[in-house]
């Protein structure tokens, strides 16, 4: 297993400790914290799942296609740019309800890195999936007289 996807699926496992342990307390404080909900969301679903399936698709997603990844670099900087935006985020939502302006700061400069790092995916997904390059190859014709019309 490659680095890159042995670390998304750490990265993975942490944010779904960081989102459960927001979920405990927002159960055993919930006047406190359920302000914190938007955390704990994100936390999860782009922490848990998002990081899941990254992982997950850089391991796959090869194979399933019969050629390397487009670039293991690319997808280096894409674990380093998703998990600074989320935890931004994560750490914005929460200084948000103390610090509203500047929470509203932070959380939108983690919502820009997490776009760039699912851009980041995308494109190096996308290039390793497209069809590769075929030699040209004479276009099938009948030429015999029983060719209906």
């Amino acid at each position: 297993m490659d680095s890159y996807v042995r670390n998304f699926v750490r990265a993975s496992l942490l944010w779904l400790g960081v989102g459960v342990s927001l979920g405990i307390a927002m159960a055993v404080w919930p006047v406190p914290m359920l302000q914190y909900r938007p955390a704990h969301m994100h936390a999860n679903l782009l922490g848990f799942v998002a990081m899941m399936i990254f992982g997950v698709a850089y391991h796959i997603m090869p194979r399933f296609n019969g050629r390397p990844l487009h670039s293991p670099a690319l997808a280096e900087l894409h674990l380093v740019v998703a998990n600074a935006g989320l935890l931004l985020m994560v750490a914005g939502f929460a200084a948000r309800v103390h610090w509203p302006g500047r929470g509203a700061w932070i959380l939108a400069a983690g919502g820009l890195l997490s776009a760039v790092g699912t851009l980041l995916f995308i494109t190096n997904i996308w290039i390793t999936i497209r069809p590769a390059a075929t030699a040209a190859m004479p276009s099938p014709v009948m030429t015999s007289p029983e060719r209906t019309p």
